[in-house]
């Protein structure tokens, strides 16, 4: 199977060093270090592109934070977040590209065209050809104790990905929207049971979705309740329950926490640069084209649907090879 790539074994090498004018020129920068931007990477190097990958300050993304990931296919036994991003790293390094460590754009300019101008937190200017953004989206966060601790060790955003690990378990799912019912009843083929945590009295989830929860044998709602503390000790045994209404405060038992109260998409770096839309996603076609021509977005940036690993990797993929594909259209 051809990866779509046509090779160039005359281009040129990487400019590590800025110019007189204090730029750094390169063919191809990669914004974002996750899953669709490691991949990007990796294919963008084979290509002979010599990618530039602006990490960030936390290598991998979301997914370098999760405990322990096993729906990504090749790896039947499972294997460490960090891991299979520290492997990705090592791969696309091996073909050339190069990973700039500790350090987060801060600025962009994409209004004049290409080459664009990109700026970075440690005071670096840049120039390049074509870029590729795979900034990602952070779920939101309830901000009460406990809950960082204990994320990835009973605390998570994801049931797809990890409610194989709570079978037969008691677990809290918190949100009442769409996103909330759907991995609610996913969750429920796993665990023995499912409360929904809601601080309204009613869900905002869609009438078919709040249906099919309510006729869920495993599913039951706490209504008019916050969580205001997670507790646990390496994992998750319990959260401080408090009703909005009445203020009253109970410890109750539960073996996980699955948060579902939204994503936001780390897009803010490119108010005005490009199109976005009502949720703040960044807008691209079927071949990860976004509105300004040279730059492309894949991962969860400009996916608020799926949000899985593998998916990522496959948009980080057709990124890749229609940004090569427009370079050599150029030359």
């Amino acid at each position: 199977m051809t990866d779509g790539f046509s090779f160039s074994l005359t281009s040129p090498a990487p400019q590590t060093e800025p110019d007189a004018d204090g730029i750094t020129r390169e063919k191809v920068i990669i914004i974002g270090s996750g899953p669709a931007g490691l991949t990007a990477a990796l294919y963008t190097a084979r290509a002979k592109l010599n990618p530039l990958v602006i990490a960030g300050h936390e290598l991998g993304g979301q997914v370098a934070l999760t405990h322990e990931i096993e729906n990504y296919p090749g790896f039947p036994d499972g294997l460490d977040g960090q891991a299979l991003v520290d492997k990705m790293k090592e791969q696309a390094e091996r073909f050339g590209a190069r990973v700039k460590m500790f350090s987060a754009v801060s600025e962009v300019d994409f209004s004049g065209g290409s080459p664009f101008t990109i700026k970075t937190d440690d005071g670096e200017t840049y120039e390049a050809e074509a870029v590729i953004v795979t900034t990602g989206a952070t779920p939101r966060r309830l901000n009460v104790p406990g809950e960082k601790e204990l994320t990835g060790h009973g605390v998570s955003y994801c049931a797809t990905c990890d409610g194989f690990f709570f079978r037969d378990k008691h677990v809290i799912v918190i949100g009442g929207g769409d996103s909330a019912m759907e991995e609610g009843l996913f969750l429920t083929r796993f665990a023995s049971k499912v409360d929904v945590v809601h601080r309204r009295d009613a869900l905002r989830a869609g009438p078919t979705l709040q249906q099919r929860a309510f006729n869920n044998e495993k599913m039951d709602f706490i209504w008019d309740t916050v969580i205001d503390e997670i507790k646990g000790d390496g994992s998750v045994t319990s959260v401080t329950l408090r009703n909005v209404k009445t203020g009253e405060v109970s410890d109750y038992a539960a073996d996980g926490v699955f948060i579902f109260i939204g994503h936001d998409p780390n897009s803010d770096l490119f108010k005005g640069q490009l199109e976005r839309d009502r949720f703040g996603y960044v807008i691209t076609d079927k071949e990860m084209h976004t509105n300004v021509e040279g730059v492309f977005a894949a991962g969860e940036i400009q996916d608020r649907i799926y949000r899985q690993v593998a998916t990522s990797v496959g948009q980080g993929t057709a990124a890749a090879i229609s940004c090569e594909r427009w370079l050599a259209a150029r030359e």
